[in-house]
């Protein structure tokens, strides 16, 4: 007895728009991806407060500086001790707001995050700072108490 076998094909799926698929993902979450967390510093502390309200305003060009408890500054994730280091800094800042075609300085906002037990004369002093090289727009950090 002899069976007669049909040409049977293998049907295999084209995982190539899949992986595409898969990439695009991977690239889209990449770049949407919150990284206002890199900016902060943990070991600060921000104080509490009731009336303090977030901002509806979207500034196009921010720089933020951490204060710690004992007057140092932080920014991106290095200590900066001198206040020679933060004029570099700061003219650093002003030259890429300058290149991202920001002009007005009023346009560049100064977001400092002052520790909660760090004295009011030294967040005095960094904005006085900052008004040297007439950055005149400041926001302060608080944590909202709940």
């Amino acid at each position: 007895m002899r069976i007669k076998r049909k040409n049977v094909e293998i049907m295999e799926a084209d995982l190539t728009p899949m992986i595409d698929m898969t990439f695009q993902l991977i690239a889209f979450f990449m770049i949407v991806i919150n990284f206002s967390d890199a900016e902060r510093s943990d070991e600060i502390q921000l104080p509490k407060s009731e009336i303090a309200k977030p901002t509806d305003k979207i500034d196009p060009y921010r720089i933020i500086l951490n204060l710690d408890q004992d007057g140092s500054i932080k920014f991106a994730g290095q200590r900066i001790e001198s206040s020679d280091l933060i004029n570099g800094l700061l003219k650093r800042e002003i030259t890429a707001a300058q290149r991202m075609n920001i002009s007005n300085l009023a346009e560049v906002a100064v977001i400092i995050r002052a520790h909660e037990d760090a004295e009011t004369g030294l967040v005095q002093k960094l904005m006085a700072k900052c008004q040297e090289h007439d950055l005149e727009t400041f926001r302060l950090r608080v944590k909202e108490k709940k």
